[in-house]
């Protein structure tokens, strides 16, 4: 073939070269020895270099490089963080019978060669997409959410504040009190109930302890060895751990939401973040955090990722099956009530896709067989082993006015829309029909609850409650379709283009203004004038409780003492004394010691006070932070001198604050 030639440039003549040399390739098992290697002197390093808290973000993005569904640098991440919340849960079953527990050296180390071995079997090298600007819409978003929920922690600038919080709800207090036990245990303490019998209260060991055991494996990380925070000192890392919860949940939200809809202009996604933000903030959802339910904001981000990659499927089938079956195992761990609506959800994916999954058998098999063994575990002990299901007979529970409001004022519009888009483009864009599948599993499962409820002789309540929390999120991640309907500029079109732009001003504003964002007009999907996010966020830590001040001073006054256990008694409100001693008691570590004197009863005066004295055996510590209750003790013990020898009464009356 001829050389152009150019008036520019001179006559190439060519002349006979050798052939590149091929690239020098380095035999793979050096490669192999050379990783392995890595994988365990890089943890060594971080601990001696005391920068331990390097080594999850290092497995993230390793874990993250050897993936390759996902387009851009977010859904590489956010798909790598899911992966390994999942399996984090699976391995918690290791930690608790290996003898290293949760140091980080052998959890990094064993980590990094897995993947190293991953890389070695699949051939993968490592490699990250480059960030997308699409990417800043979910992020951005998240960003702004979590900054404005994480108000009330910033100002909360002492312990008293912080319990505060902790005492809005008291299940904040038995997560806390899993979680340091499970800290100290090295594991999954349902596995040796028999070692912890003496350290936890009964009611939790065999309670779903995914998040609890994610959140003590990241505070491992996070201080030195023989360090981790306890008592009074966990207090402020795990409120964090809350709100980095919430924060994860709602960047799921967010990119499940972007995901759905396929290509979006950029307007539209602007506005499909301010809809989602604003459906956040605006609904039940920051109830969560008000009423402390970690793991039912966990067990929601990992349904939302799983929904989503039925709905989209990951392009590479393998990976694809291993994240399904990673997700199952850690929405059993997690949260287990939405296990049944995932499972269905795996099963139709796999039905619509039997053709990849026969092509990938092997790998569909063996994760198969994985996830049966391992997802069932909370869900069988929990149901058989600890009655877990007692809710579902309660004749009274939460108002579920707002559940209704949400499932029937969203699915009003987002219903409409997905069906309107999988007539048109059924055929050529199938996530559309899906999204209809995944809402009417949810849907299934809602109904199922509460039938079983009305069935069991209880009513409509706590249960139903959740699993109605599952469709609201799937709604509002319906949206999409919404806003896809929604008019986009053109260019060379300048009234196309304006209507749009007010288009998109118009129903972004109307959302935000009837969500209750603004506070200019009450949320319509609340009952209060308040939304649960404003009520969270304005919360006066800097006015701190009763029961808070309380558990503060007689924590510091009062230090725990082996063989003894410490009661607190307070005045007529029989449910401050139990709150004030579920919080003693947590900050202490004597859950197990104090169950009998706070769980199963009577809340009525003097009654309770008698039940207490009684049910726990050997002495006695009665901290009486009130003249009444001082008073209600001296007219009780002379009545009863099987227990008038046991018990000190320790005087410490607190004035204030009388909530």
């Amino acid at each position: 073939m001829p050389v152009e030639q150019s008036a520019v440039a001179p006559p190439v003549t060519s002349t006979p070269t050798a052939s590149p040399a091929p690239p020098e390739h380095r035999p793979r098992w050096i490669v192999a020895l050379a990783g392995l290697a890595a994988a365990w002197l890089l943890p060594l390093a971080a601990v001696a270099a005391d920068a331990r808290w390097l080594l999850p973000p290092l497995v993230l993005l390793a874990t993250a490089s050897l993936l390759r569904g996902g387009r851009t640098l977010l859904d590489r991440l956010l798909l790598a963080t899911v992966l390994l919340v999942g399996l984090t849960t699976a391995a918690g079953l290791l930690f608790a019978v290996w003898p290293w527990g949760m140091a980080p050296v052998p959890v990094t180390g064993t980590a990094l060669t897995t993947l190293v071995l991953a890389a070695l079997a699949t051939g993968r090298r490592p490699a990250l997409p480059r960030p997308a600007w699409t990417d800043l819409f979910p992020v951005l978003g998240t960003a702004a959410l979590v900054g404005y929920l994480a108000q009330p922690l910033l100002r909360a600038g002492d312990l008293a504040g912080r319990l505060t919080i902790l005492t809005r709800g008291e299940d904040y207090l038995r997560h806390l009190s899993l979680v340091d036990v499970i800290g100290r245990h090295g594991g999954y303490v349902f596995l040796d109930s028999a070692a912890v019998r003496d350290q936890l209260l009964s009611l939790l060991v065999h309670y779903p302890q995914g998040w609890h055991l994610l959140v003590a494996l990241l505070d491992g990380h996070l201080t030195p060895a023989g360090t981790a925070p306890g008592g009074a000192d966990a207090v402020q890392p795990f409120l964090w751990w809350n709100i980095a919860g919430f924060g994860l949940f709602v960047l799921t939200l967010l990119w499940a939401a972007q995901r759905l809809p396929g290509p979006l202009h950029p307007l539209s996604r602007a506005v499909l973040t301010v809809v989602v933000g604003a459906l956040v903030l605006g609904s039940q959802l920051p109830r969560l955090l008000w009423s402390g339910y970690p793991t039912e904001t966990i067990g929601l981000a990992l349904t939302v990722v799983l929904a989503a990659i039925v709905a989209r499927p990951l392009p590479a089938p393998r990976e694809h099956l291993v994240l399904l079956g990673v997700l199952l195992v850690g929405i059993g761990y997690t949260y287990y009530l939405f296990l049944p609506a995932a499972v269905v959800l795996v099963l139709g994916a796999l039905l619509v896709h039997r053709r990849a999954v026969v092509r990938a058998r092997r790998t569909a098999l063996a994760v198969g067989l994985a996830t049966v063994a391992l997802a069932p575990v909370p869900i069988l002990l929990g149901v058989f082993r600890a009655n877990q299901t007692e809710a579902l007979t309660a004749t009274v529970g939460p108002d579920l006015t707002e559940t209704w409001l949400a499932l029937g004022g969203l699915g009003a519009l987002v219903v409409p829309a997905l069906l309107w888009h999988a007539v048109r483009i059924g055929r050529r864009d199938p996530a559309w029909r899906r999204w209809l599948f995944v809402l009417l599993v949810s849907g299934i499962l809602t109904a199922a609850v509460g039938q079983a409820s009305v069935g069991l002789g209880g009513e409509l309540g706590y249960y139903f409650n959740k699993a109605g929390h599952l469709t609201t999120v799937l709604l509002i991640v319906g949206t999409g379709a919404v806003v896809r309907l929604l008019p986009v500029p053109r260019r060379g079109r300048p009234i196309r283009s304006l209507t749009a732009g007010l288009t998109a001003v118009t129903v972004a504003a109307a959302v935000v203004l009837f969500g209750g964002v603004t506070g200019w007009h009450r949320s319509l999907l609340v009952v209060g004038p308040q939304t649960w996010a404003q009520r969270w966020v304005h919360q006066q830590v800097d006015h701190p409780n009763r029961a808070a001040v309380v558990c503060d001073q007689v924590n510091r006054a009062y230090p725990a003492v082996d063989g003894v256990t410490t009661l607190v008694l307070d005045y007529a409100s029989t449910y401050r004394s139990y709150l004030e001693n579920i919080c003693v008691s947590t900050l202490q570590g004597t859950t197990a010691q104090t169950e009998a004197a706070i769980y199963g009863l009577v809340f009525a005066e003097p009654g309770r006070t008698w039940q207490m004295l009684h049910a726990v055996p050997g002495e006695i510590r009665l901290v009486v932070v009130d003249p009444a209750a001082r008073s209600r003790v001296k007219k009780l013990l002379p009545s009863t001198p099987e227990v008038r020898d046991r018990v000190t009464i320790e005087t410490m009356f607190v004035d204030q604050p009388r909530d």
